[in-house]
């Protein structure tokens, strides 16, 4: 048989329809029964994904209004000037480790925005990616001061 190629013995009748060599039918165990869910195979979220999931909850954590653009409207949680908080994450099997990078206002309260930050993301990565989340690690890049960013503005020196 020039060109054929070659199958594993019973492939054919499996593809057909037909029983495979062990005797079952294709989605049937070899005792005859159904095959669960979690025996033919497996979904996989993205570490992407799940970074999308962790910025878009640190953004809801931090007071914005999901979907907003405008910063007059996102509320109090993004100071002027600040960034979008961003994420890395590393999924293995069924847990994930998030690192948050964000800009706060200040003063305020920073345990209470990395702490509310974390709550925030663990609950969203869970119920959304279905992942246990065994780590959410907040890293403050800058702090944005009324003050001084109100005399930077009008180019006033700032001391």
């Amino acid at each position: 048989m020039a060109g054929a190629t070659a199958s594993p013995p019973g492939a054919r009748r499996a593809a057909e329809g037909g029983e495979t060599d062990d005797g079952s039918r294709p989605g049937q165990g070899a005792d005859g029964g159904r095959v669960s869910a979690a025996e033919r195979g497996a979904t996989s979220i993205a570490d992407r994904v799940v970074a999308k999931i962790a910025a878009r909850a640190a953004r809801e954590a931090l007071g914005a209004a999901p979907g907003t653009a405008d910063r007059a409207e996102q509320g109090a949680g993004l100071p002027p000037g600040a960034g979008p908080p961003r994420t890395t994450v590393v999924v293995h099997r069924d847990s994930a480790r998030v690192h948050v990078s964000l800009e706060l206002g200040y003063p305020c309260d920073l345990a209470a925005r990395c702490a509310a930050v974390r709550r925030q993301v663990t609950r969203r990565v869970e119920t959304l990616a279905g992942l246990a989340v065994q780590e959410v690690a907040v890293h403050v890049e800058r702090l944005h001061s009324a003050q001084t960013s109100d005399k930077s503005a009008s180019g006033g020196r700032v001391r």
